[in-house]
């Protein structure tokens, strides 16, 4: 397998927050790095897979009409939402699937520098395609046992790690047939989830297994959001704690506000390394250098 720090630089380099287990906090997550990338200037679309829930989309659509009615310019992504085909054989729902991914993935990647997509919290057809054309994954689980389980194989008798479990396994066949079929990387980041604040033997256990698991299935592990309700009490406003007045600044947020802000810098930071920063800025530089000489043979 690739080494954890590899990247992919594409346009529309594309970022899928998936696991196999709901309510582990996919769609808060995704939004705040959606956020987060349309504030640093990058162009970002997003698709919604988890279209029957819906929660991406309608933060997405409360961030839209919150927006006109408050006439503030807030960045809004393009969206897109893929429904799970009702078609009478499965043969036709996969393919029904399928050709609304592929027109959806074409549509946003071709005008963005990402785009970021939500999966539903079970396997499906649509979340096994999203995870094959991940440039980067994002893995969120809570720091419970039962999180941990669908990534690492346990030994009940010794506690002992036997093994990658179902979803770490999937993970690792596409990675492999992503290097084999299209000869791209695949980054995985798995992301600790509505950790506890307080500091007990279990959150450090916790910590300490997902290091422990990150150098043995090769992921990077981030320590990711605390359980705070500035992450989710502007949902109804399609808002985050990064269109807070200050947010930029730090400037009349609380302390906990502002470690609610570094946790979604540390995200970021994990998605958009230093050297794809780096790959973006020039890309873009180039594009304007171009348009630029384009203009003037036309003039």
């Amino acid at each position: 397998m690739e080494p954890a720090n590899q990247t992919s630089i594409t346009v529309g380099h594309i970022v899928v927050f998936g696991n196999e287990k709901g309510g582990c906090g996919k769609s808060t997550a995704a939004m705040h790095a959606v956020v987060a990338l349309l504030r640093m200037g990058y162009r970002v679309g997003t698709i919604d897979l988890d279209a029957r829930q819906g929660t991406f989309s309608r933060y997405i659509a409360n961030r839209f009409y919150g927006n006109n009615q408050r006439n503030k310019g807030t960045p809004v992504p393009r969206h897109m939402g893929v429904m799970q085909s009702l078609a009478p054989t499965l043969k036709e729902r996969m393919d029904d699937e399928s050709s609304n991914f592929f027109a959806a993935l074409e549509d946003l990647t071709r005008d963005n520098d990402f785009v970021v997509i939500d999966t539903p919290g079970a396997d499906s057809h649509l979340n096994r395609l999203a995870h094959r054309f991940a440039d980067t994954l994002v893995t969120p689980v809570n720091d419970s046992m039962l999180d941990i389980d669908l990534i690492a194989d346990f030994d009940p008798e010794t506690g002992n790690v036997r093994g990658p479990s179902v979803y770490a396994r999937h993970v690792m066949q596409i990675r492999e047939s992503r290097r084999k079929e299209l000869n791209l990387p695949m980054r995985w980041i798995v992301m600790r989830n509505r950790v506890s604040p307080l500091n007990t033997n279990n959150k450090k256990d916790i910590g300490a297994l997902l290091t422990d698991l990150s150098s043995r299935f090769n992921f990077q592990y981030i320590p990711g959001f605390t359980e705070r309700l500035i992450f989710r009490e502007m949902f109804s406003k399609g808002l985050t704690l990064l269109d807070m007045d200050g947010a930029e600044t730090g400037r009349g947020l609380t302390a906990s506000q502002m470690s609610a802000r570094q946790e979604v810098r540390h995200l970021v930071h994990a998605i958009v390394p230093e050297d794809m920063r780096i790959a973006l800025m020039k890309r873009k530089r180039e594009s304007a250098v171009q348009q630029t000489r384009n203009s003037t043979k036309s003039a």
